[in-house]
């Protein structure tokens, strides 16, 4: 054990790029203008109570419901670990750490190319990669994630690696390791 531990620090705090949020804000404000234009023009009162709550369950399903999605995709990059953290009635929480070492890929379409977003991939050997879903600026933080798993190296295994790459040789000497 170290006679110094660094403590572990927040790198980034990151979410999916706002960008998805303009179709259900458009549909928002929509929605308000319809609402505000027909409301008190029906004969009958229960009309234009049925016209505000419609607006309302619209207003919820086009806008809310999208911006707890949004909000529910979080994203924290320390100096050991990536934890990824998804949903809202039930949490998924992963957690990658950079000394074990992954591949990073950004892989970009349509309007993220626009926006100097992407998807960062992190392959850790496993079936399916781990992916950063439409992370403002991408590149920047595949490099900081090249940055941070080569400063968490771990020198023993490091070390070990050194010695498998050495050709095996013939002579051993007796009592020593």
């Amino acid at each position: 054990m170290s006679a110094e531990a660094v403590p572990e620090s927040v790198v980034a705090r990151l979410r999916p790029h706002a960008r998805v949020l303009f179709w259900p804000t458009v549909a928002l404000i929509a929605d308000a203008a319809a609402v505000s234009y027909f409301a008190g023009s029906f004969p009958e009162s229960w009309m234009n109570w049925a016209l505000l709550i419609a607006g309302g369950v619209v207003a919820l399903l086009v806008f809310v419901l999208p911006v707890l999605s949004w909000l529910g995709h979080n994203y924290t990059i320390t100096t050991r670990r990536i934890v990824l953290r998804s949903g809202l009635l039930v949490r998924i929480r992963q957690e990658l750490l950079h000394s074990r070492g992954y591949d990073v890929t950004v892989r970009r379409a349509g309007l993220q190319l626009l926006f100097r977003s992407g998807d960062v991939l992190i392959n850790t050997g496993l079936e399916h990669p781990v992916v950063l879903r439409d992370i403002p600026d991408a590149d920047l933080v595949q490099s900081a994630l090249h940055d941070l798993m080569e400063a968490s190296l771990n020198p023993i295994a490091a070390r070990r690696q050194r010695a498998q790459s050495r050709p095996d040789d013939e002579t051993q000497a007796w009592g020593s390791r």
